[in-house]
């Protein structure tokens, strides 16, 4: 299993961007996929997970400015993140997790927010 972040980037405080992890298969059959970051010098953190049925669950730095969804066709997780901040800042990663067959992890994705 191959999972491709993309979309990060440089942008200002208040800003948004729109991170896509693509998937090399189906991702219908993953029981879990989640954002998670980490902040140079940091632990890597949760940032939102999604079900093969739609519930999401958010951290709580996040809630209210950050959306995940998933696409099903295009075997495909989104995160659209609005009202950017300086402490968003890190490199973002996408985890598929399957109860039969394990968890995934993507290269991550940098994304850099300025003051």
């Amino acid at each position: 299993v191959q999972l491709q972040a993309s979309g990060g980037g440089l942008v200002e405080a208040g800003g948004s961007l729109r991170l896509s992890c693509a998937a090399s298969i189906g991702i219908s059959r993953f029981n879990h996929m989640a954002w998670y970051r980490q902040a140079l010098g940091k632990q890597r953190e949760l940032v939102a997970t999604i079900t093969n049925t739609g519930s999401t669950v958010y951290g709580g730095s996040v809630r209210g400015r950050f959306t995940i969804s998933r696409d099903n066709a295009d075997k495909t997780i989104y995160l659209q993140m609005n009202s950017l901040k300086p402490d968003d800042t890190g490199v973002y990663y996408c985890k598929a997790i399957s109860l039969q067959s394990g968890a995934y992890w993507g290269r991550g994705t940098q994304v850099t927010v300025s003051s």
